[in-house]
């Protein structure tokens, strides 16, 4: 198959190895690159049951067929490991440059193992890839990383942890072009584990493209179409921050630790507000015409907000801002600095500041933590990232924490911190929360808020409005979309530059590009299929780990009603929500522990099935 190279780079980190590994195309046809490609070398290299932690555990940096090409979108990768959180296979993905020089590097990828008896960084350029010493890096911001890293070797693009990652914080990220992470995951702490502190990348060389020519055309139409449409040029305009006071006019904007879907003070902190404030500049990444990553730069409490380390997304926003009732726009964007510089996820940062605030509300802990304070939320970003007091039990996993105090109400889903989208307001997407191998996930399935316009998606089947708060019938809903983003996720491309509903809807421009850079022609079933397989890697792991169907819950306090707003009284029913997961599972073809020999088999995947017969 075209479009790839047709191998990894594979680090051994206890001995200094590097060496090529090579992929079978059968691999490239039936699962195209990243998320695919990444979790069978997981399957293949770290035994389920693995601690994160352990130099068995896998780190992979997996691309897809469009990094290194310049098409808009395409500037993402994947990373993926055994998760500190979860003990079982979790992705995360990221934005920014390095995806595109990872896809000019000649490989389609870098998959690193065992343990550096001395903190090291991997650079990998026209002059080869080398394992260089890290011990002057490792305690540093990442910011003064990647600036010393491109000092070092001109043109390279890096993703780095920070202080965070090295004391094994269980929420630490990877940060990428210092503004981007992959986030809640872990993987930071599993970078930090293996004492590698670095990945600087700088590509020279061209994709092996089916058809140059026609690729080269539709990547033209393909941007176009992109910064012509009115969508891309609001988001644009205010970034994903732009929706966070429709969201609060919806009533699904997650406040005071998903107590409420309200926000008063929504519009202080909104996209709107920014862009009129502290916002400097809106940067983007390779080849996107969209530059909906915002830049800001401001002072809280006397301390300078560098536009070096960007500005808050939407994310962030919802995690940081009304999660914790703060209002305070500096204080947020001085506590996403912070984040970034210790190289700490902000949503799972945000959901242990507000279990925090409610658990001090609540008596459960001696510290005062008050809700709205922003000076409390900087303050116990600092102290989890130093591990410092009670910010050490919380390094050490928000949910074991919460558990061993009482605190029942702790918003995560296997452990994984929920992300600022309301699911009482998007049932489907809630579903996608429950079962996701990793924990809960919003880019994993649909937001039930796209589906209400008419004709969301005819390809798909979807010709009627569908109402968000609805339960039933929507496991067919969650496991069609799941299908979808799970393929536009082996890709990496970009969830805002190939929208699943409405008129801008591009799949099929989507494929067509596939086509010209590989030569493969994927129809709209084969592409359904792709993202299926590809997501039943994910389970299968998951339930050779252990996880069975009970773990597939909500929180309770989701199952309970919304107090007030556009979403106030609608409870997701408990008894309703498990007929709809149980409805999944025979959709999925899986039984309580996931995928059966004959779901794997029908899936092409008969050599797993035997492999991991039950």
């Amino acid at each position: 198959m075209q479009g790839v190279f047709g191998k990894y780079l594979q680090v051994n980190l206890s001995t200094g190895e590097i060496k090529d590994r090579s992929i079978p195309e059968e691999w490239y046809r039936m699962h195209l690159g990243g998320r695919g490609i990444a979790a069978r070398l997981l399957l293949e290299m770290v035994p389920p049951g693995t601690d994160a932690y352990a130099p068995e555990n896998a780190l992979v940096f997996a691309t897809g067929p469009f990094q290194g090409t310049g098409l808009a979108g395409a500037g993402r990768h994947v990373l993926m490991a055994v998760s500190p959180k979860t003990g079982s296979i979790a992705c995360s993905y990221a934005g920014g440059y390095l995806g595109h020089e990872l896809g000019r590097s000649g490989y389609d990828g870098v998959v690193f193992h065992g343990r550096s008896a001395e903190p090291v960084y991997l650079v990998l350029n026209e002059e080869g890839a080398e394992l260089r010493t890290a011990g002057d890096l490792w305690g540093r911001p990442t910011l003064e990383v990647d600036r010393k890293l491109k000092e070092r070797h001109p043109g390279v693009r890096v993703a780095c942890i920070g202080p965070a990652g090295e004391r094994q914080v269980q929420m630490a990220c990877v940060i990428h072009d210092v503004n981007r992470s992959a986030g809640r995951p872990g993987l930071g702490a599993v970078m930090g584990a293996k004492k590698l502190k670095a990945l600087a990348v700088k590509g020279s060389v061209d994709k092996p493209l089916a058809n140059k020519d026609t690729f080269t055309r539709l990547r033209t139409e393909f941007g176009r179409a992109l910064a012509e449409n009115k969508g891309a040029q609001q988001l644009g305009q205010y970034g994903t921050a732009g929706g966070l006071t429709g969201l609060n006019e919806t009533g699904i904007l997650p406040t005071e630790n998903f107590r409420e879907g309200v926000f008063d003070s929504a519009e202080s902190i909104g996209g709107e507000r920014m862009a009129e404030t502290i916002l400097t500049e809106r940067e983007t990444c390779t080849a996107c015409p969209v530059r909906c990553k915002r830049v800001v730069q401001t002072t809280f409490a006397g301390e300078h907000v560098d536009p070096a380390y960007g500005g808050p997304e939407y994310e962030t926003l919802g995690a940081l801002g009304s999660l914790c009732g703060v209002s305070d726009l500096s204080a947020i964007a001085l506590g996403n600095q912070l984040c970034n510089a210790y190289g700490l996820d902000t949503i799972s940062a945000g959901v242990a500041v507000a279990t925090l605030m409610e658990a001090s509300e609540r008596g459960l802990i001696s510290e005062r933590i008050p809700w709205g304070d922003p000076q409390s939320l900087v303050s116990w970003i600092r102290k989890i990232a130093d591990r410092e007091g009670l910010g050490d039990d919380i390094a050490r996993g928000l949910d074991n924490w919460a558990r061993s105090v009482g605190a029942d109400y702790v918003m995560t889903v296997k452990g994984v911190e929920l992300p600022m989208h309301e699911p009482r307001g998007k049932v489907a997407l809630g579903l996608s929360y429950a079962v996701s191998p990793r924990g809960a996930t919003h880019l994993e399935g649909v937001h039930d808020t796209m589906l209400e316009k008419d004709s969301p998606t005819p390809e798909l089947g979807v010709n009627q409005p569908v109402d968000r708060f609805q339960v039933e019938d929507k496991a067919s809903i969650a496991v069609l979309y799941e299908n979808l983003r799970s393929f536009n996720n082996s890709l990496v491309m970009c969830v805002f530059t190939t929208p699943m509903t409405g008129p801008a809807y591009n799949f099929p421009q989507l494929r067509e590009l596939l086509q010209a850079a590989t030569g493969e022609e994927i129809t709209a079933q084969r592409m359904l299929e792709i993202g299926a397989r590809n997501f039943d890697l994910l389970r299968l792991y998951s339930s050779l780990c252990g996880y069975r169907s009970a773990h597939d819950r909500l929180p309770d306090r989701l199952h309970a009603a919304l107090p007030r707003g556009a979403s106030a009284d609608r409870p997701i029913d408990r008894e309703a929500f498990r007929r709809e997961l149980d409805r999944y599972y025979e959709l999925r073809g899986w039984d309580d522990s996931g995928p059966t020999g004959d779901r794997l088999r029908e899936a092409g995947l008969a050599e797993l099935a035997d492999r991991f017969a039950r």
